[in-house]
């Protein structure tokens, strides 16, 4: 059980336990900008983090430390002993406590996240709100370099929180596995691209994770994430995998229905990035029925 109830704490609480010597603090971020040709360009947040961060806070890199870069597919899941070596490396431990953030939307904090609980550690959460929250509330803020010592970290993979194609394949027609894009209504229609063919994984849900957040970027109260879940068939006893164009922001809907109690979540790691480029898998446009 995380020492945060449904993996999110607060701006006052974090404020009030930087100096406890169990915590760890991670920025997250990364940056994704349009470049020029219909892509987007992929940055980093490191060189933002060494500017300003909250006191102490080290820098996790999902860019190249923790994801596996061998393939084609950006952001995929790191083997067991590189995730180990890159989380042990910058300070985090066995035993050790852990809140992550990051800027805008908190999906590469709840990446972070997703990826602890797969290699089953559990003393993780979510910095409700993140840096804008922070920031906004004028809290401190640092440009000193983190001094967490090296830790080590041991892996515990289980099974069933990340999907692969395969397995997607075998959901879509089941009749009982809910699948949720988190992306925008205009990609999941069709009207905008998030891979090489346009559209939704067929037979998918829509619920875009800027619908889970408010201006501030706090996750929205769990009456309301329920009632938005339930709205589109998610939740209860149907197995529900989440996908994205990347494996990110389905991670931010993947934690929004484990805070609600939801236990047969999945995240699609290689989602439209994989499924889009392979004209044998199922996709749909137009309007959701």
């Amino acid at each position: 059980m995380s020492f945060a109830k449904g993996g999110l704490v607060e701006t006052d609480w974090l404020a009030g336990h930087l100096d406890d010597p169990d915590l760890r603090v991670f920025d997250c971020t990364v940056f994704l900008t349009p470049d020029g040709d219909g892509g987007v360009r992929i940055e980093s947040g490191r060189a933002h983090w060494a500017k300003s961060h909250i006191p102490g806070a080290g820098f996790l890199d999902l860019v190249s430390d923790l994801s596996d870069t061998s393939g084609s597919l950006r952001f995929m899941m790191p083997s067991a002993a590189q995730f180990e070596r890159a989380v042990g490396a910058a300070g985090l431990g066995d035993g050790s406590r852990v809140v992550l953030y990051c800027a805008g939307l908190p999906v590469w904090a709840t990446r972070v996240w997703w990826m602890l609980r797969a290699f089953g550690f559990d003393d993780a959460a979510v910095l409700n709100g993140g840096w804008a929250a922070w920031k906004a509330e004028g809290r401190p803020v640092s440009d000193a370099q983190a001094a967490y010592p090296p830790a080590r970290f041991t892996a515990r993979p289980r099974d069933g929180l990340f999907a692969d194609k395969q397995a997607v394949k075998e959901a879509v027609g089941d009749g009982r596995t809910c699948i949720v894009n988190g992306l925008s209504r205009d990609i999941h229609e069709g009207r905008a691209a998030a891979g090489p063919r346009r559209g939704r994984i067929a037979g998918s849900v829509n619920l875009p994770v800027t619908e889970m957040v408010d201006e501030s970027m706090r996750l929205l109260d769990d009456e309301t994430l329920r009632a938005r879940f339930e709205t589109i068939g998610a939740g209860g006893e149907r197995p529900v995998v989440t996908y994205c164009g990347g494996g990110i922001a389905a991670t931010l809907t993947a934690f929004a229905l484990a805070r609600l109690g939801y236990e047969d979540v999945a995240v699609y790691d290689g989602s439209l990035s994989e499924w889009s480029a392979d004209p044998d898998t199922p996709m749909e446009t137009g309007p959701q029925p």
